[in-house]
């Protein structure tokens, strides 16, 4: 900048990794199909985040939000974490992050002021996605150890839907990305005491989006080489980063199509594991079993080894309490993780092991696999694998079976018109307009 206040633009502006992802995201052309599959990702979050506030973490959240509705960033803070409280809401594999709750809840804090039309509200949230994910699948396998992706990538997923709304030029959606990747953080430490940390990620990846759009929107300036930059995001964070990955096969369909539904309420690290261990249920008898072997991948033993949960919400984070509710139940629900189900499991979790298999952790995040063996009293054993899951775009969720699963949701936070939540929602991709959200 000179003495006169007149922006300089930055000589590194044209060839950075981000100015490219602009324009790759801003080139990219938006099918009807791409709408309809949006919609339904956007459902899924609000469903998410509406029950969300059922929870004693969404509690403390309306709290914080209470008196200060007006506040932009708050309520994307506060909705961004209600979307990721029940462990719930979709994820990008390959990205290892969280897309719907860092972009639909900026959409939404915007949309309030801003009123886009329903295909804007969409396409916004699309290239959000597109954005987190990227970047997501760049800041490679090792940053996961540390970092929390959804946080520390997903604050570029809400700059890039803030950016859109706000219909910023793509010099100005430069700056909002660059000042957003210097606000990525989101550390594991949580997982050690329970803390409630995780949803403060979602939250501040949809906040620090919008304060940075709205910032760059008044010429507030960003680095452009965030990502590359000698000191930038993958010089900090990540040991083994693969800087292509942002820009790779620019013509390949929208990351939407390649995100992950979860139909279990728990970390998506336990999910191939949950699903073998349904199959296996119907198969044997739970007092006929004398030990039971989960294999999977390094990434899911790091986050999800926990013998003893003793909380709800570790019990979600328990490789050993998702397998064994599910193989005594033969179903995965909100109530397998209370109080009486970790009692119930509590004796056959001491006949689970875990550990990491080698083919499980080498395809890892491309797939995300496991097994699970019974090895039965008096001999014999019975196993079932998994390189993919439900809800993985390998074997999707159906378009009524995403609706089901909101209606569901919906119904838990105690909405008392669902069919109005539900057609609104859905009826953005033909022309309707953005339907009212309110948290009360």
């Amino acid at each position: 900048m000179t003495t006169d206040g007149k922006q300089i633009r930055d000589p590194s502006f044209d060839g950075s990794l981000t100015a490219e992802l602009v324009s790759l995201i801003r080139n990219k052309p938006v099918a009807q199909e791409d709408l309809d599959a949006m919609a339904l990702f956007a459902l899924d979050g609000v469903a998410n985040m509406l029950a969300g506030r059922r929870s004693v973490p969404g509690e403390k959240l309306l709290a914080y939000l209470k008196g200060r509705e007006g506040d932009t960033g708050r309520r994307a803070l506060v909705m961004g974490g209600l979307t990721h409280i029940l462990e719930v809401d979709d994820l990008h594999k390959a990205s290892v992050v969280h897309p719907a709750c860092v972009t639909i809840p900026a959409a939404i804090a915007l949309a309030q002021d801003n009123m886009p039309s329903g295909e804007e509200f969409l396409r916004a949230i699309l290239c959000g996605f597109e954005a987190c994910t990227r970047v997501g699948m760049a800041v490679g396998k090792a940053h996961y150890k540390i970092w929390h992706n959804t946080a520390t990538c997903g604050t570029f997923g809400g700059a890039m839907t803030a950016a859109t709304l706000l219909r910023l030029t793509d010099e100005e959606t430069v700056h909002a990305l660059g000042n957003a990747g210097t606000q990525s953080a989101g550390l594991w430490e949580f997982l050690n005491t329970g803390a409630m940390s995780k949803h403060l990620h979602a939250g501040r990846g949809a906040e620090a989006g919008i304060v940075s759009a709205q910032l760059a929107q008044l010429g507030f300036t960003g680095p452009p080489a965030i990502l590359e930059g000698p000191q930038g995001l993958f010089a900090g964070a990540c040991p083994d980063p693969d800087p292509g990955a942002v820009l790779r096969d620019p013509d390949e369909p929208w990351q939407v199509h390649k995100t992950s539904i979860k139909p279990w309420p728990s970390c998506r690290h336990t999910h191939p594991v949950i699903d073998a261990a349904i199959e296996l249920s119907g198969k044997i008898d739970i007092d006929n079993i004398e030990s039971v072997d989960v294999a999977a991948y390094q990434a899911a033993i790091d986050v999800c080894d926990r013998p003893v949960p003793e909380s709800e919400y570790e019990a979600k984070f328990s490789l050993q309490h998702c397998v064994g509710i599910s193989l005594i139940d033969g179903k995965n629900e909100f109530a397998s993780y209370d109080l009486t189900s970790r009692d119930r499991a509590a004796e056959l979790r001491k006949l689970i092991s875990v550990r990491a298999g080698e083919d499980y952790t080498a395809a890892y995040p491309e797939d995300w696999g496991g097994e699970v063996t019974v090895n039965l009293k008096g001999g014999g054993s019975v196993m079932a694998v998994r390189n993919a899951c439900k809800g993985d775009p390998e074997l999707p969720l159906n378009r009524d079976e995403m609706i089901a699963k909101a209606r569901e949701l919906l119904s838990f936070a105690a909405i008392n018109d669902v069919d109005a939540v539900v057609d609104g929602v859905l009826d953005m991709a033909n022309g309707g307009a953005v339907p009212g959200f309110s948290l009360q």
